[in-house]
């Protein structure tokens, strides 16, 4: 659910979910869709992995994955933060063709977080159990 919902949230917000609200400034291009459903659906997987407060702790790694996938598919001319920091031709002359990097980047990190998360998840389940799983 909280993929979806992040799915729908920021496709909205930075208008790749064409809507009456937002007019996205620079084109939509398929890599743009492709780094929104990927950290769409990598928050929505380590929102399942965190089910105690004890997984808390790498929330830092995850906000800092949300944040850089929402960079990579939002258009950079609307962010006014980034506006605001750099000016407009800045980011179109320098920010916006490194997106396509800070998405992959960003993509692989929030992946690999999630796959440190599962193995870890795993080892705990082995060692509570006191067996290990036959490999075959």
């Amino acid at each position: 659910m909280v993929g979806v919902v992040a799915f729908a949230f920021f496709g909205v917000v930075t208008g790749l979910i064409p809507n009456p609200l937002y007019a996205r400034m620079v084109p939509r291009t398929a890599l743009d869709y492709l780094f929104l459903t990927l950290t769409a659906a990598f928050l929505g997987i380590y929102s399942v992995q965190t089910t105690v407060p004890e997984d808390w702790r790498d929330d830092g790694a995850a906000t800092v994955g949300t944040v850089g996938g929402f960079l990579a598919f939002g258009c950079p001319i609307c962010n006014a933060f980034l506006l605001a920091l750099f000016g407009s031709s800045a980011l179109t002359t320098y920010f916006d063709p490194l997106r396509p990097l800070l998405g992959a980047v960003t993509a692989v990190l929030f992946g690999g977080l999630v796959v440190y998360r599962h193995s870890r998840s795993c080892e705990t389940c082995e060692n509570a159990s006191g067996t290990q799983p036959s490999r075959e």
